[in-house]
């Protein structure tokens, strides 16, 4: 077993993807819409789905807004250098919302950034 996927409702389904290729370096690995259901997917990631865990945006072409609810937390990705990360998150006009820094009560650096559609991010500095 391998986990494969995760998958976020958006709102705006080209704004996110901007985000993701643009913001966060993803690449778009395939897109496909279903006209009877009326939704598109896209799959997005570091690396092909064979060998990587990726994203999967699905935008349903009547609904623009989402209720996040409690229970889902953040999406984790691992960064070289988190400062300069989240000063092109900002340059872009990204929301870095929780700055680089220590964890509390730890020493592990890691930020929080939100994606179009609101979704947490947090970033993780790599060794």
């Amino acid at each position: 077993m391998r986990f494969l996927h995760t998958m976020l409702r958006v709102g705006d389904l080209q704004k996110s993807i901007a985000f993701y290729t643009e913001t966060l370096g993803m690449k778009l690995l395939r897109q496909s819409e279903n006209k009877e259901y009326e939704y598109t997917l896209a799959f997005l990631g570091y690396g092909d789905e064979d060998n990587n865990t990726v994203i999967e945006l699905t935008y349903n072409w009547d609904k623009v807004e989402y209720e996040h609810g409690d229970a889902f937390g953040h999406l984790a990705i691992g960064v070289n250098d988190i400062y300069a990360v989240c000063d092109d998150i900002k340059a872009k006009g990204g929301d870095v919302y929780r700055p680089p820094g220590p964890v509390k009560g730890g020493k592990t650096v890691i930020a929080f950034v939100r994606d179009p559609s609101g979704y947490a991010i947090e970033l993780i500095q790599e060794s």
